[in-house]
Formats: structure tokens, C-alpha cells, sequence
């Protein structure tokens, strides 16, 4: 069995590679029960959030050979890791024979994780950004904020980076990191005025409080909603909700665990009918993305286990062929 590692993940991905392996499993579907989602209370401190995620391909998905794989994540959420300066998201990934059900690899999950998270941002924004989106705002500046500006401007040309985050200090230093790898960066101060300057909004926080609000947005934004993986987690409010075409990864994920849609049901800002459509119906043609222009565009990520497989069956291959 392989043990593949963080640097491996990184050699063997790319930004608009892992984008177009999403949308072709997307397309091709795989087999994906509802991941199993614990809560784990601490004596003292924020409660961890222990997930499994499991999925399969059968010989007609993902491209794989004639038996397909199956894999599992296995992660924890630990809101108070960043106290400590550890990832609040711990995982690993194990991919198994299809067939046999032999374990062929152990991938590092953290680093699956961010790369599928920030591509399946990237793959929404394809069919949900405006085609001359130039500017973006990333909320949040934990592991995530690099990828995701990478990753949305290999789909969008991007000039121009703005991060914003509770803690200045670190949004400062995902701006140099950025500006290091080429980028035009900088840290953003006022968190409405650069929601109102963005034409993409990206939002990767573990905040329980709105951040993005809908009086801020400007027509013609896509907003990119990655936390609030919990119904008791929020980055935008109702108004920003109810002024937005809303699309999500995948319906049974969104309606259930997902805070910004499941409060906006629960306030009526949101009806279950008005998702206009799905990353599977994006992917295979069955619904249409953006319309107009000036249409506002909201993408809700939970993350989905055909993401994880997607991206370990890539990289396990990849690895291979190196």
C-alpha cells in the first residue's frame, strides 16, 4: 500500500486538472451514502465534529479500470486547533481496490481535502461567475485561502486578490504568500466595501455568524460559500440568500447540513424548490448556470464523498505514473 503525502498530493495536482476531473465525476456519477457526521463534546472547549465519508465507482464511472475503487475519509473539525496553530480539519484518505476491497493507498486528507474543496469552488464558478470576473475576495485565511485563488483564476481571469479575515495578521500573511507566487494580493479592511468591490466572493470560514451580507453585494456577483458545513454554522444572511440564484454541490448534503441554506428554509428567505440546480445537473447540461449578467449567483459547498474519490483515484494514479 502506498502512503502518499501532502508534497505527493501537491506534485500530482493541478488547478484546472482537478476542476475538469470534478466535472467528469460529476457527470459520470459514483455511489455515495449519506456521510456519517458525529458530534464529539470536549470537557472543556469547542466540541470536534468527527466525519466519514465513503463512495464507490462501479466499471462505468471516474474512468478507473474495469472494478473501479472505493474510498473513505475519514476527518475531525476542531474549531479550537487554531488556537494552537494546528489545521481545525484533520483527515486521511484510504483507497481500496474495487474489486477485492485491498487497501492501495493512504492519502494525506488534509491536503485531498483542501485541493477538492477549493476545485469544486472552482468548477461551480465555470457555470455560476460572470465570464470577465476579475476580482476577488477571499474571506477566511486559513489552508484553503491559497487554493482557492489559484483555483478561481484558473477558471476566471483574476488580476486582483483581496483577503479578508478576523485576524489581520493572518490575512496579511496568505496576501504575501500570494503576491510571492505571483499574484496581485492585498489584505482587505472593511469587509462590506470589498464585498461590494468583488466580483467573486469566496468564503472559507468555521463562522457561526453571517459575513457576507446581502446589502453589500453588487449585480452580477457570484458569492462562494465553503464553512457553515453544520446547521448551526453561517457566512451570509438572508438577504444575501434571497437576492441570489442559489446552486449547491449536492441537494441532500445542502438541505440537511449545509447553515446558509438550512436557516434560510428555516426563515422562509429560501425554498427547498428555488435551488435552482445541483453540481451533477451543472455538470451534465440538465440545468442551466448564470443567465444575466447582473443575475447575483450563490454556490453552497458541504463537500460530497464523490469529490474525495475524484480527487484520490487522480492523485493515486498520478503518483503512479511519476
Amino acid at each position: 500500500m502506498l502512503t502518499i503525502s501532502a508534497a505527493d498530493v501537491d506534485a500530482c495536482l493541478d488547478h484546472a486538472g482537478l476542476v475538469e476531473t470534478l466535472r467528469g465525476a460529476f457527470r459520470k456519477g459514483a455511489v455515495q451514502p449519506v456521510r456519517h457526521h458525529h458530534t464529539v463534546e470536549r470537557p472543556e472547549g469547542s466540541a470536534s465534529t468527527l466525519l466519514l465519508m465513503p463512495a464507490w465507482s462501479d466499471f462505468t464511472t471516474l474512468g478507473a479500470d474495469e472494478e473501479g475503487y472505493i474510498g473513505v475519509k475519514i476527518a475531525t473539525v476542531s474549531p479550537d486547533n487554531n488556537a494552537i496553530g494546528k489545521p481545525a480539519v484533520m483527515a486521511v484518505y484510504l483507497l481500496m481496490d474495487g474489486k477485492t476491497g485491498e487497501p492501495l493507498a493512504l492519502i494525506d486528507g488534509q491536503r485531498l481535502t483542501v485541493w477538492r474543496t477549493a476545485c469544486a469552488s472552482g468548477l461551480a464558478a465555470s457555470y455560476l461567475a460572470r465570464e470577465d470576473a476579475s476580482r476577488l475576495l477571499v474571506v477566511g485565511a486559513g489552508a484553503l485561502s491559497p487554493l482557492l485563488a489559484h483555483t478561481h483564476a484558473a477558471v476566471r481571469p483574476i488580476r486582483e486578490v483581496r483577503i479578508w479575515n478576523r485576524s489581520p495578521e493572518n490575512a496579511q500573511k496568505v496576501a504575501d504568500q500570494l503576491r510571492a507566487e505571483g499574484m496581485d494580493a492585498a489584505v482587505a479592511t472593511d469587509l462590506d466595501a470589498a464585498v461590494g468591490a468583488a466580483d467573486i466572493v469566496s468564503c472559507a470560514t468555521l463562522s457561526t455568524v453571517p459575513l457576507v451580507r446581502g446589502a453589500a453585494l453588487k449585480p452580477g456577483t457570484h458569492v462562494d460559500l465553503i464553512g457553515a458545513f453544520t446547521p448551526t454554522m453561517r457566512e451570509s444572511d438572508d438577504e444575501a440568500v434571497a437576492r441570489a440564484s442559489v446552486f449547491v454541490d449536492t441537494r441532500a448534503g445542502a438541505v440537511k447540513e449545509a447553515g446558509d441554506i438550512v436557516q434560510a428554509l428555516r426563515s422562509g428567505a429560501l425554498k427547498e424548490e428555488d435551488i435552482r440546480a445541483d453540481l451533477y445537473e451543472l455538470a451534465r447540461g440538465e440545468k442551466p448556470g448564470r443567465v444575466s449578467d447582473d443575475e447575483i449567483t450563490l454556490f453552497k459547498s458541504v463537500g460530497a464523498a464523490i469529490e474525495d474519490l475524484a480527487a484520490g483515484i487522480a492523485i493515486y494514479e498520478r503518483h503512479g505514473a511519476r
